[in-house]
């Protein structure tokens, strides 16, 4: 169960909140859809339950809130927008990778894709899935930890008519085995279709709660939809019918050579232009939106407030009516009643939303005919219809709501809806008894749970890391950079046999190898911050010390590996080209070693720190660049300056080791440490990794006390 109270975002200037105090419930076993048309505040409120948005308010998943989770991911499966994989990652290493971070067996991926029906596409990669493909995709990452609650944001846009069924019918199967979902979406039809129960919002607020068979009867109407070249003379003759067979019907000009009939059928509009000789473009069955604040005011759920005259007939252009007008009089263009000519006025309608706008119309007074009379009860979706043609088309017919009268009758009562809204167990929907066959299937529930361990956040890198080949890429570009600047820097002469096997020319701030060392560890952050699955758990993933350290350990080993490959192969050309003149091993080689490994694996911790400092790649890169450009200056002038007690400079004095000796030995090791400190690229990378460490540590402990 889910409980939203007074979720708030945060104010931006003069601007009013994007989401202002939205409270409501979504209960175990339910299908309940969030529904608002773009820009009503869907989005951030399921940003503000996820917490990965700042603002006011909290939300309860089952009793806790999802800060007071210890996995998050176990407890809550979401889907905000596309799938924001690396596009050459293959769909089976893309869910491996999440594995490995949720903690569930790799061989939970072969299962969620084939619950999914991906399992022909699992060598294919992110960045060629069709949309529907990336959809499916989209749920197997939120199944993969075997989440009790599922929040998905507009899953189904952009989706065809079978994938969209495909996708509801999943979502019911999940409510059915006592999970909750929570889904947004814009369109009311779809809402109907596979909710449960409805939440609106407008404007940022909450402006309807009901259930879905609530919702259908006061916000959706049928309607019959014409498109004809000659609208206004259809419209004044199916007035004068009518009139004449003292029915209730309103005809609404939409703009252009587009009429919505309510009240009428198919067959009837059909008729009237065939005898007048009318062309038809089109004629259809549709379901109208009413609007958000249909049927939300004081007017009792059995009867319309505003009741129409018998044999009433209104036809109004709808290019007039203003969406934010919500109780607006419009002026029709011809009001006529039997007996009296055509009076101005109409009555008051609801909110009409686009081209699908549409007043209600209401019952008739007593005495009328039932049989000459259409009412607003007719499209009641817990009611037989009195007309078969009054009906939805079956394409557009809601699959909960708009349902026979036999199926209605298993709807329980107020006082089971009460008493369920009251519980955490799962509810049974508001469905009929016999629901559509369905072939979906879940995948199994996770039974075990592996216990965590050092390894899982070291087995995530490097998934993540081997996953994709821009490593791959990166080390062979700098192997390749490095080999031609060796060999150029040879022929020019006067570079130290050092720099000339590093590859690093005196003009150039660091060598080929740090700066691809430093854009590896940069890399190494993004995925924790972008994708879903692992949204849940508030952005603190990369604060965690398990995962910092797994991350800053693989960046190490990439790093060494690519510092003794550069120098390997840089060796290896200059001894093919010039000989062995230019490859002799040095006198001082350890310690030049262990001057240029440091000197790398601190480019690489420098680009990982700052990108998960900044959350960005390239402020990782930028942090890296910035050490030798701005640290080394500073730090090269402040050791270099002279004492104030003494004429030897601080770097002198690191660089004379020690003045006592450890009774145990060893100090010549610190002594090597101190020399290597003493150097300005040193120090600057030391002093650089240290205040990235503070900013890390800091900005995690923020992100959990705030």
């Amino acid at each position: 169960m889910i409980q939203a109270i007074g979720l708030t975002s945060i104010a931006r200037k003069e601007q009013p909140p994007a989401v202002d105090d939205v409270s409501f419930e979504a209960h175990a076993g339910r299908v309940t859809a969030l529904l608002g048309a773009p820009g009503a505040g869907k989005t951030t409120a399921l940003r503000l339950m996820l917490e990965l948005q700042r603002g006011r308010g909290i939300t309860y998943f089952r009793g806790r809130p999802l800060h007071r989770i210890p996995h998050p991911a176990h407890e809550v499966g979401v889907l905000l927008g596309d799938v924001p994989g690396h596009p050459a990652r293959s769909v089976r290493g893309h869910l491996r990778m999440l594995c490995a971070a949720s903690g569930v067996p790799a061989r939970r991926a072969d299962e969620v894709l084939q619950a999914v029906g991906l399992v022909s596409l699992r060598d294919e990669r992110l960045g060629t899935l069709s949309r529907g493909m990336d959809r499916r995709l989209g749920l197997a990452c939120a199944l993969l930890p075997d989440p009790h609650t599922l929040v998905l944001d507009d899953p189904a846009r952009g989706l065809a008519v079978g994938e969209r069924r495909w996708l509801h019918d999943m979502l019911r199967e999940h409510a059915a085995q006592g999970g909750t979902v929570l889904c947004s979406t814009a369109d009311p039809k779809e809402a109907t279709r596979f909710a449960d129960h409805v939440v609106t919002l407008a404007g940022g607020r909450v402006v309807a709660d009901q259930r879905a068979a609530d919702f259908a009867r006061t916000r959706l109407r049928p309607r019959v939809v014409v498109r004809t070249p000659h609208a206004a003379r259809l419209s004044v003759l199916l007035a004068q019918r009518a009139r004449s067979a003292q029915r209730s019907v309103e005809v609404v000009r939409e703009g252009g050579n587009r009429l919505c009939v309510y009240g009428s059928t198919c067959a009837e509009v059909g008729e009237t232009a065939f005898r007048n000789g009318i062309v038809v473009h089109q004629l259809a069955d549709e379901v109208g939106d009413m609007g958000p604040g249909a049927g939300t005011g004081a007017e009792p759920s059995t009867a319309p407030e505003f009741q129409l005259p018998p044999a009433a007939v209104y036809v109004r252009s709808g290019h007039d009516a203003k969406p934010e007008a919500a109780a607006a009089v419009h002026e029709p263009e011809v009001a006529a009643t039997p007996g009296s000519g055509a009076e101005p006025g109409f009555p008051p309608s609801a909110p009409e939303t686009g081209a699908e706008a549409s007043p209600s119309t209401s019952a008739p007074e007593a005495g009328a005919e039932p049989e000459a009379s259409v009412s607003a009860s007719d499209s009641d979706p817990e009611r037989e219809p009195s007309a078969p043609a009054l009906a939805p088309a079956p394409e557009f017919a809601p699959e909960s709501a708009l349902a026979p009268a036999p199926a209605a009758s298993s709807l329980p009562g107020p006082p089971q809806e009460a008493s369920g809204d009251r519980t955490c167990q799962a509810a049974p929907p508001h469905r009929p008894t016999t629901p559509r066959p369905t072939t979906v299937t879940l995948p199994p529930p996770v039974l075990v749970r592996s216990a965590p361990t050092p390894l899982r956040p070291v087995r995530y890198e490097l998934r993540r890391a081997a996953g994709v080949a821009t490593g791959y890429i990166v080390g062979a570009c700098v192997l390749a950079v490095s080999a031609l600047a060796a060999v150029v820097l040879a022929r020019i002469g006067h570079t130290p046999q050092p720099r000339l096997l590093a590859a690093w020319p005196v003009e150039l701030p660091l060598p080929p190898a740090a700066l691809g060392a430093g854009l590896l560890g940069a890399l190494a952050f993004g995925d924790e911050f972008r994708h879903p699955a692992l949204a849940v758990d508030r952005g603190t993933v990369p604060r965690r010390l398990g995962l910092l350290t797994a991350k800053l350990f693989v960046a190490s080993l990439t790093a060494l590996a690519l510092a003794v490959l550069t120098v390997g192969c840089t060796a290896e050309v200059l001894y093919l080209v010039y000989g062995s003149e230019l490859v002799a091993l040095p006198e001082d080689w350890p310690a030049l070693t262990a001057g240029w490994l440091a000197l790398v694996t601190g480019c690489a911790w420098a680009g990982v720190l700052a990108a998960g400092v900044f959350r960005s790649t390239t402020a990782g890169l930028a942090a890296v660049v910035a050490v030798p450009l701005l640290v080394v200056p500073a730090v090269h002038t402040f050791s270099e300056r002279p004492s104030t007690r003494g004429p030897a400079p601080f770097a002198e004095r690191l660089r004379d080791g020690l003045p006592l000796r450890w009774p145990f030995g060893g100090e010549q090791h610190l002594e090597a440490l101190l020399r290597l400190l003493a150097q300005p690229v040193g120090g600057a990378m030391a002093l650089s990794v240290l205040a990235l460490l503070c900013a890390y540590a800091f900005t995690g402990l923020r992100s959990r006390f705030r």
